[in-house]
């Protein structure tokens, strides 16, 4: 019987060896209960010759099945089938537990099904009209590559071993220099820790500064992700409405005592409007009276069409209440997955440790690259060249929906600023996002953003950042045809 089922299952021509064939198939047949405890299994000898096999083919299964323990070897009496059954102990508590209701097969945790069910990342990265993803095809791919070349032809050993302190010290010494100038950031290369992204530094800001239960402030509407990364945090997280000058909290919301304030005063997302100067003054100091942490995430504030980009909030913070978060993915590319956090002085120390323990830092030769081509001036004239790439596309797509559809149908205090804007609509925003994507187009609804589904307004975020030109119109015309907007 048993040399009938292993000639059925055999694969002569198969180009998986037939040694591991033959053990696959034994311990296969062991484990689905073909053959059971206490069988004894033919002689090496007497199954090669059955199956017409060498002799050391079936030695090799043997073998191995003895070492992973599926057969015991008894001198003189041959090869059995080991007991590999749990314990009658075992058995039962799974039992209970499978009839009690706990975990099965694939069951996720709360939090991971929270997580999960209120997912917004996209399947699609690139065209359009993919909101907040750059023009990689634009990016200096030769100077990048000679960069690349210098720094692994005199590769150090730190910078292929775990990351410390923080990140690359050129780098961070680098990014200081930059922040000072181009966003009033104000800070030494001390107070800088390169992370893999913004994630990633809100993660370790939650696990740093925050407890389960604790109070967390959101923008109303707000980033996604952010929201994500609070709820699955255990956070008790109050969405606070956003109007034209941004965050507005309201002096019963005080009351609440938070312990974490994310905002994005530059440039709010998804809005567009950007925290007037009273709003940001009002808000460090009852920060600083309510003994709360405020996180500036500056994810695309170079990017400013009208003049020059606005000064961070961190640079007015007196108090050291400020986190200040920025990224690489909109002024390099995405996959580079690198970020960095700008600390008060006295939390430095306590955050380099946690993030070498939780994360392992690595990417050292990616941060040499980088200090160079901040270093050399590439990074600045990079900036400059897209800032005005993009602000062609942007007015093109703002011709474009002015000709289609009229005035007043982008969100009136989006900023001249971004790589998005936000087009008004009065139905379904959500019904229209499934439309756009059945016609080859990606957009985002404006109503996902809100954390209170009786706020939401109706929206669509258009990414104009990765499209060209000359492909703004033809694209706008079919999502106009797709989704049904009144012209």
């Amino acid at each position: 019987m048993l040399t009938d089922l292993l000639l059925q299952k055999l694969e002569r021509d198969a180009p998986l060896p037939k040694n591991r064939q033959l053990y696959l198939l034994l311990r296969e047949l062991i484990l689905d209960g073909t053959l059971r405890a206490g069988n004894r299994l033919p002689t090496t000898r007497e199954l090669a010759k059955d199956l017409g096999l060498s002799r050391n083919t079936v030695m090799y299964a043997f073998e191995q099945l003895l070492a992973e323990g599926y057969v015991t070897a008894r001198t003189g009496s041959g090869t059995y089938v080991a007991d590999t059954r749990p314990e009658d102990s075992m058995r039962a508590e799974g039992s209970a537990k499978s009839a009690g209701g706990g975990p099965g097969v694939g069951r996720l945790s709360a939090r991971g099904a929270r997580l999960v069910g209120q997912a917004g990342a996209l399947s699609v990265q690139w065209g359009a009209f993919v909101p907040g993803v750059p023009d990689v095809t634009a990016f200096p791919y030769r100077t990048w590559t000679r960069i690349q070349n210098k720094v692994w032809r005199r590769p150090g050993p730190q910078w292929l071993t775990y990351g410390q302190s923080g990140g690359h010290e050129p780098l961070r010494v680098a990014l200081a220099d930059y922040l000072k100038v181009a966003r009033s950031v104000d800070c030494e290369p001390g107070q800088i820790v390169i992370t893999h992204g913004i994630h990633q530094a809100i993660d370790l800001i939650l696990c740093m500064l925050s407890d389960p239960g604790d109070t967390a402030w959101i923008e109303e509407p707000g980033y996604w992700g952010i929201r994500n990364l609070l709820n699955t945090s255990g956070l008790a997280v109050r969405a606070i409405p956003v109007d034209d000058e941004g965050l507005n909290p309201q002096p019963d919301d005080w009351n609440a005592s938070p312990r974490l304030v994310f905002v994005t005063p530059s440039h709010q997302y998804p809005t567009g409007a950007v925290m007037s100067l009273a709003r940001r003054r009002a808000l460090l100091e009852m920060a600083r009276q309510h003994d709360a942490w405020v996180v500036e995430d500056d994810y695309d504030s170079e990017f400013r069409y009208g003049g020059r980009p606005l000064a961070s909030l961190q640079g007015l913070d007196t108090a050291g209440r400020v986190l200040y978060v920025g990224t690489f993915s909109k002024t390099v590319f995405p996959s580079m997955r690198m970020g960095y956090l700008v600390l008060p002085k006295p939390l430095v120390e306590p955050f380099r440790v946690a993030l070498s323990e939780l994360y392992r830092a690595g990417h050292q030769l990616e941060q040499a690259i980088l200090a160079d081509f901040i270093a050399e001036g590439h990074f600045v004239a990079h900036i400059r060249r897209m800032r005005l790439l993009y602000g062609e596309r942007r007015e093109r797509l703002l011709d474009g929906i002015r000709s289609e559809l009229g005035e007043g149908r982008v969100l009136s205090h989006d900023s001249q600023a971004g790589l998005h804007l936000v087009l008004k609509l009065d139905g379904d925003d959500r019904a229209a996002t499934e439309a756009a994507r059945r016609a080859g187009l990606v957009v985002r609804p404006l109503s996902q953003y809100y954390q209170d589904a009786a706020r939401a307004r109706p929206g669509l975020l258009l990414g104009y950042a990765g499209v060209p030109e000359k492909e703004i119109m033809p694209a706008l015309q079919k999502l106009i045809g797709a989704i049904g907007a009144d012209r």
